[in-house]
C-alpha cells in the first residue's frame, strides 16, 4: 500500500467533469488531497452539458428527469450545503403525461390521493394494488439507498447484512420486472406506466430485477421536480462546491494516456505534458479509459468481455426553438402511441433503427421562462435507440419528421412552420464527445446479470490506486446514481491511502 499520509497531501486526478467526476473530486479534497480534474470537452458536465444558442434558447443536452431529490440533498449536505442554496427546485404537476393515441392522454398527477383515483377510473381494483405495490416499492428503495447502492461491489461479504440478509426476497433482485409489474395491474395502459423507467435502465422488463419499482416509487411518491434553469445548474452547483474545496479543474484538456510508474505513482500524460499523481478516479467512459489510456496488461477486461456487455440505450435526440406556444405539451411528455414492447426489442434483442418508435418531449419552456424568448418554447425530444447501430444525417432526417408527423398530430399545430433552432444529437456525437461505448447514452444496462458485484470493477485489479466511477460501473445509470459512484470510488481511494 501507500506510504502517503493525509499530512503529505496525496495528489489525485479525476478524469470527466460529468456527475460521477465532480462529485469524486469533491470528497476526494474534503479530505485533504489536492485534486485536478481534467475533462476533455470545453465545458463541465458530461451529458449534462447545456447548450445556449444565440437566439435565447437554453437547452439542456442530457438529463432531464430530477427524480431522488434526496440524493442530491445528501451531496450537499455532506459539504455544509443545501440544494437550495443554489438553485431553486419546482414540483412538477403533472409530473408527466403519457400519450397511448389522440384520444388518450395521462396527466400523472403529483397528489397521490389523485393519483389513486386515476387508477381506479382506468382499472377497477388499481387504486388499492398501487398501494400495495408502492409500498414494496419505498422498502426497496429504503434498504436500496440505505443499504446496496453506496456499497463498492468487491466483495460479496459487504452483503453480510442482517437487513438485506433478513430482506433478500422482499428486494425481489431475482424476480423480473414485467412479471412484478402484472402481479398487480392488467390494463395496458397502467403497465405501460409502470414499466416506462425501466427502459432507460438499459433493458427490456423481463430482463430487469423487480428491485427497480423502487423508480416507481421515486417518480410517484417522491414526485418529479425541476431545477430552475435546467441541470445546468445543478451540475455547475456541484462544480462550485468541488472549488470551495480547493478542486482545480482543467478544461479541453483531454487525457490521452495513464500507466503505473514507480511503487506508488501513475503518470497521466495530455497534450501538456506528463505528470505523476498519487491516485487517480477515472471518471470517463470505463472502456475508453481500458482500451485506449492503458497498456494492455494493465487492463480489467478483455474487447471480447465488453463486447457480451448489455449495454443501455443509445437516442437520437432534437434540440428545438419554437415561435410559439404548444398549448397541449407539458413539462415532461411520453409518447406511448406505438407498442412498448416492440421497440424495447429493436433496442436490445435485435439492434436496429425502431420501426414504430415511442419517444419523449421535455418542454421546460412550461416551466421556466428563462430558457426561451418569451412566447417560445424549448423542445427537448428524445427517441431511444440500440447502441452501435449506423448512424447517418439521412436517418435522422427520416426519423425527425416521423416523429414531428406524430407530434404535430397530437399537438393540433404545425410545429415545423415556427422553427427557429433545430440541432441534432446521435450516436456518432455520443462517441465524438464522451468517448461513449457503442453510443451508448445511459451507461450500462442494469440487467439481472448486471447487478451489484456483477458491473464491472469500480477497482483496477493491477494499478491499486486506480478506480473507476460513472455509468459503466457501480451502482448503474442516471444523475443520482452517478453521484454516487462518485462518492464510493472516493472513499475506495481514501481507504487506499488510509489502511
Amino acid at each position: 500500500m501507500s506510504t502517503k499520509t493525509r499530512k503529505e497531501r496525496p495528489r489525485m486526478a479525476v478524469i470527466g467533469a460529468g456527475f460521477a467526476g465532480i462529485s469524486a473530486a469533491a470528497y476526494l479534497a474534503k479530505q485533504g488531497y489536492q485534486v485536478e480534474v481534467y475533462e476533455k470537452n470545453a465545458e463541465i458536465g458530461g451529458r449534462a452539458r447545456q447548450l445556449t444558442t444565440e437566439n435565447g434558447y437554453v437547452f439542456d443536452m442530457g438529463p432531464s428527469w430530477y427524480w431522488m431529490p434526496d440524493v442530491f440533498e445528501r451531496f450537499f449536505n455532506d459539504f455544509g450545503y443545501k440544494a437550495s442554496d443554489f438553485y431553486e427546485l419546482k414540483l412538477l404537476d403533472p409530473g408527466f403525461s403519457i400519450v397511448f393515441d389522440l384520444q388518450q392522454q395521462l396527466d400523472i398527477p403529483a397528489d397521490f390521493e389523485e393519483l389513486c383515483s386515476l387508477f381506479e377510473s382506468i382499472e377497477p381494483g388499481s387504486a388499492l394494488n398501487l398501494q400495495f405495490f408502492l409500498k414494496e416499492a419505498a422498502y426497496k428503495y429504503k434498504v436500496g439507498m440505505e443499504k446496496l447502492v453506496y456499497k463498492p461491489g468487491l466483495s460479496l461479504l459487504e452483503f453480510a447484512d442482517k437487513d438485506l440478509i433478513k430482506g433478500v426476497f422482499r428486494l425481489d433482485v431475482f424476480t423480473a420486472f414485467s412479471k412484478h409489474v402484472r402481479k398487480y395491474f392488467k390494463d395496458p395502459r397502467l403497465i405501460a406506466l409502470m414499466e416506462f423507467p425501466v427502459l432507460f435502465l438499459g433493458a427490456m422488463p423481463e430482463d430487469t430485477p423487480a428491485l427497480y419499482s423502487l423508480m416507481n416509487y421515486a417518480g410517484l411518491k417522491l414526485g418529479t421536480w425541476y431545477p430552475t434553469g435546467g441541470f445546468g445548474n445543478v451540475i455547475h452547483a456541484m462544480k462550485t462546491v468541488a472549488e470551495k474545496q480547493g478542486v482545480r479543474f482543467h478544461l479541453n484538456l483531454p487525457v490521452s494516456g495513464l500507466k503505473k510508474t514507480g511503487k506508488n505513482l501513475i503518470e497521466l500524460s495530455t497534450s501538456t505534458g506528463s505528470q505523476n499523481f498519487d491516485g487517480v478516479i477515472a471518471a470517463a467512459d470505463y472502456h475508453h479509459v481500458e482500451t485506449c489510456l492503458l497498456d494492455e496488461l494493465q487492463r480489467n477486461y478483455t474487447a471480447e468481455y465488453w463486447a457480451k456487455r448489455v449495454m443501455a440505450p443509445s437516442c437520437l435526440i432534437f434540440y428545438i426553438g419554437v415561435t410559439t406556444k404548444i398549448d397541449r405539451l407539458n413539462h415532461h411528455t411520453l409518447f406511448f402511441d406505438e407498442n412498448l414492447k416492440q421497440h424495447a426489442f429493436e433496442i436490445y434483442k435485435e439492434p436496429q433503427w425502431p420501426s414504430k418508435p415511442l419517444f419523449y418531449v421535455c418542454c421546460p419552456s412550461k416551466t421556466d421562462d428563462t430558457v426561451a424568448p418569451a412566447g417560445h418554447e424549448n423542445l427537448f425530444i428524445l427517441m431511444p435507440l440500440a447502441p452501435g447501430v449506423k448512424d447517418s444525417e439521412d436517418l435522422r432526417a427520416q426519423y425527425f419528421g416521423l416523429i414531428m408527423k406524430r407530434l404535430e398530430n397530437h399537438a393540433g399545430l404545425d410545429i415545423r412552420a415556427n422553427i427557429d433552432y433545430k440541432k441534432s444529437y446521435c450516436v456518432a456525437d455520443f462517441i465524438s464527445d464522451y468517448n461513449s461505448y457503442k453510443g451508448n447514452a445511459y451507461g450500462l444496462a442494469n440487467t439481472i446479470r448486471q447487478t451489484a458485484n456483477l458491473k464491472p470493477s469500480l477497482k483496477n485489479k493491477k494499478i491499486d490506486n486506480l478506480f473507476y466511477a460513472g455509468q459503466l460501473t457501480v451502482p448503474g445509470p442516471g444523475v443520482p446514481p452517478s453521484i454516487i459512484s462518485g462518492n464510493i470510488a472516493a472513499k475506495q481511494m481514501i481507504k487506499y491511502f488510509n489502511d
